[in-house]
């Protein structure tokens, strides 16, 4: 709706000269949202509570309901003792409102208050989350309890096939992390699987949304619902398998994008910081585990109990049939059109650091903060050729632009357009995207270990 209090603020988020009286009156008027960084004590399970730092003192944070296209303005004050921002992954904004210190956006002193000014596109399931490091302290950056779900209404999201009776969003994180040896008995309750061993980050628990598996309300459901679900993967460093026994995922977007290619699949793969959009059809009445295929990761909290209404008893987990998650088979299978610029990036370990317990990352045999920038050009259409050299997946991530995806290892691609990837050990993934939001740009591996030992790179827009 246009109001005169949203002509004001699409006067001060422009680029054109304003007068200060109207900057301090915009400044000064109410915001429409607000956000408090403060500590949180959840009780994930009966008489099992961790604490943590969180948004308005909940666990996710409250889902923000933005529209596409219209200005807002977003309080958000710092209540912790460290400096903090908050990152709005996704979305196709300013480098100073992103929320990347890297990128140029400012630090949240503590007991300060920061006023985030954007115009929010495009539509789809987003999600918000600090930005800062973590280093060694395992209670700070995405260790912690900072993340919630932004969802941006609007003509270019996804729609929903046909009518869904019932909408649902599940948040995946991990508790009381703490650095261990990646032995044998750690991989088990990994879905990361990496193919090298090392020294890594192993979790105590793990929840949906606040609560472990079984400890909080199951989702009630009815026979011959259609349930929209939004997951977020809100792990520190942990990707996941989700399955849901007796019950088959139509996908429908992915990273807030609608895929080309709907496909009905029995598990999920749902990388860091990846989000999945999919439709269930409860057709097959009981009380069922939806949760992660790894019985490990299960017996850890990883899942949620669906009830069907007049369903009683025990829940059922049954392990689904082996499956290889496969982006393709969502993306067309024809050619994307040919860039102007491919720019390969080989990311690989280079073992401890100046007498580091862990391994340090290179991108083309430098590390963050010590790496050259990508240079670009506004209009051009750039490919990232990522090769990974390592034993590990990464979830990479792009900001502020939203990208293509062109070729999985020999696979070529079109059509599927994501912010963020899982690329597998040893292989090669090509991504494109548009240099169309000028400033400077930060890609990253997503999971928190790896961005504090060196795995970023800005791209810098010079013409």
């Amino acid at each position: 709706m246009f109001t005169r209090r949203n002509f004001l603020k699409a006067s001060i988020l422009s680029l054109g000269a304003v007068s200060p009286s109207l900057r301090a009156f915009v400044a000064a008027s109410r915001p429409d949202h607000t956000l408090r960084i403060e500590p949180c004590a959840l009780e994930i399970a009966p008489g099992l509570t961790v604490k943590t730092t969180a948004y308005n003192g909940q666990v996710p944070g409250p889902i923000l309901r933005l529209r596409e296209g219209v200005p807002v303005t977003i309080d958000v004050t710092n209540a912790s003792t460290n400096p903090d921002l908050v990152h709005w992954h996704g979305l196709a904004i300013d480098s100073l409102n992103d929320g990347a210190m890297e990128e140029g956006s400012p630090m949240i002193a503590p007991g300060s208050q920061q006023r985030y000014a954007f115009t929010p596109k495009p539509a789809g399931t987003r999600w918000y989350h600090t930005h800062a490091s973590a280093g060694s302290d395992l209670s700070q950056g995405t260790y912690s309890g900072q993340f919630g779900f932004l969802m941006v209404e609007g003509r270019s999201g996804f729609v929903a096939e046909g009518k869904f009776d019932q909408e649902i969003f599940l948040a995946i994180h991990h508790w009381e992390p703490r650095f261990v040896p990646m032995v044998d008995s750690m991989r088990q309750a990994s879905a990361n699987a990496p193919l090298t061993t090392g020294s890594d980050v192993g979790y105590q628990h793990a929840t949906i949304n606040a609560h472990k598996l079984g400890a909080g309300e199951p989702i009630r459901v009815k026979q011959g619902q259609h349930v929209l679900m939004h997951i977020l993967n809100a792990s520190a460093t942990e990707n996941v398998e989700l399955a849901l026994p007796g019950h088959t995922f139509k996908v429908l977007a992915m990273d807030g994008n609608p895929v080309p290619n709907p496909q009905r699949v029995e598990r999920l793969s749902v990388a860091v910081a990846e989000r999945i959009d999919a439709i269930v059809e409860m057709n097959s009445p009981g009380v069922w585990v939806l949760g992660s295929t790894l019985t490990e990761s299960r017996q850890m909290g990883l899942g949620v109990i669906i009830e069907y209404a007049g369903s009683k008893g025990t829940p059922v987990w049954r392990d689904p049939a082996p499956a290889q998650w496969d982006y393709t088979q969502f993306a067309n299978q024809a050619p994307v059109a040919a860039p102007d610029e491919t720019i390969t990036l080989t990311f690989r370990d280079i073992g401890p650091v100046n007498g580091s317990q862990f391994d340090y990352w290179t991108i083309n045999n430098q590390s963050w903060p010590k790496i050259d920038p990508i240079e670009v050009r506004a209009g051009k259409r750039y490919r990232l050729l990522l090769r990974n050299g390592s034993g590990d997946q990464h979830p990479i991530h792009l900001h502020r632009h939203t990208f293509e995806v062109a070729q999985i290892g020999k696979q070529h691609t079109s059509g599927l357009r994501k912010d963020t990837i899982n690329v597998m050990p040893l292989d090669t993934v090509a991504i494109d995207f548009i240099a169309d939001n000028p400033g400077d740009t930060l890609w990253h591996c997503h999971q928190q270990l790896h961005m504090d030992l060196g795995f970023m790179q800005l791209i810098k827009y010079v013409g």
